[in-house]
């Protein structure tokens, strides 16, 4: 298992400049005021591809030599990291293949297929899309580039956090969500090389909890099909990521389904910004958790804008929407 290092992230960050967006920085009066802290937001909503996969995307994508590019790429994933992977191997003109649970937003698979990627359908589980994926691999001899598993995505993701630090001054902390791991393992690489007295939480929904019961637990638990609005945060840990999780968060602490509806709804309304319920669920467990984080100046990545427009989760049946 090769561990990244600040120099892959540092190289990652120069590779992928062309490719990315440096996305901005914004805050809420309201929402600092509700909290009790100075919350800085950023916003991966606004990233190419409207998520911070982007990043890990193109880095695994353009370091690949002249021969893994020829067979294309492939992947698994319930949306983002699909559509992330299919816009980085569009910029290179090389093909790409995703495993997609069918029940992922239609929005996520229209996505992928707009960049140019093939989708292929499996069903929502752990277990399923890895099986699909085996025989997609087998057929294509496509280069596999994992959700976040994977040393390039991570180095990928840790440009993120680089630049937080350069766009924030004097942060006590840093929170995003955490499903597999890869922008917290990412965010990890990065804080606790650069900036090692900022603290690192995880943000995770309650009904998708296996990265806090792992945490606490002291190794990985994995849950095959776990039922969330948080679309994202679906898949457990693996052994890299874990790596990064065990020894460097702070904490993982967590919201339930309606925590996260309403903390979507507020930054909607507040922020004016489109962001996915995975997006909502630091700011839900900040909300939850005001204790922990008051007077603190945070650093709250929103991961991504890929949301359903046609049923928005407050327009759901089960939070009081469509009947």
């Amino acid at each position: 298992m090769y561990i990244p290092t600040l120099a892959d992230m540092l190289v990652a960050h120069e590779r992928i400049k062309p490719y990315i967006h440096r996305t901005p920085v914004l805050t809420s009066e309201f929402i600092n005021t509700l909290t009790g802290a100075e919350l800085f937001f950023k916003c991966e909503n606004l990233q190419k591809a409207g998520a911070f996969k982007a990043r890990g995307a193109s880095n695994a994508v353009f370091g690949l030599t002249d021969a893994q590019a020829k067979r294309g790429v492939a992947t698994h994933s319930s949306g983002n990291h699909g559509t992330c992977l299919s816009y980085a191997a569009g910029r290179r003109g090389i093909p790409c293949t995703v495993v997609m649970p069918h029940t992922a937003p239609q929005a996520k698979k229209d996505a992928v297929r707009g960049y140019g990627g093939v989708v292929v359908e499996c069903e929502p589980s752990t277990t399923s899309r890895e099986a699909v994926f085996a025989e997609v691999v087998a057929k294509t001899g496509a280069e596999f580039v994992h959700p976040y598993n994977d040393h390039r995505v991570i180095a990928g993701q840790g440009t993120c956090s680089r630049e937080m630090l350069e766009q924030v001054a004097g942060l006590d902390a840093v929170i995003a969500p955490i499903g597999g791991g890869g922008m917290i393992s990412g965010t990890c690489l990065t804080l606790s090389n650069l900036a090692p007295s900022v603290k690192i939480y995880a943000a995770e929904p309650e009904q998708a909890d296996d990265a806090c019961r792992s945490f606490k637990a002291g190794h990985i638990i994995a849950d095959d099909a776990p039922e969330t609005i948080a679309d994202g945060l679906k898949v457990p840990l693996k052994d890299l990521t874990w790596h990064f999780v065990s020894n460097h968060v702070t904490d993982i602490l967590t919201a339930s389904e309606a925590d996260i509806v309403e903390a979507m709804k507020l930054i909607w309304k507040r922020m004016k910004i489109v962001m996915e319920p995975s997006s909502a669920v630091p700011l839900a467990t900040i909300l939850k958790n005001k204790k922990i984080f008051a007077g603190m100046r945070v650093g709250v990545v929103i991961t991504g804008g890929n949301v359903d427009l046609d049923l928005l989760p407050w327009q759901r049946p089960e939070f009081g929407g469509l009947k």
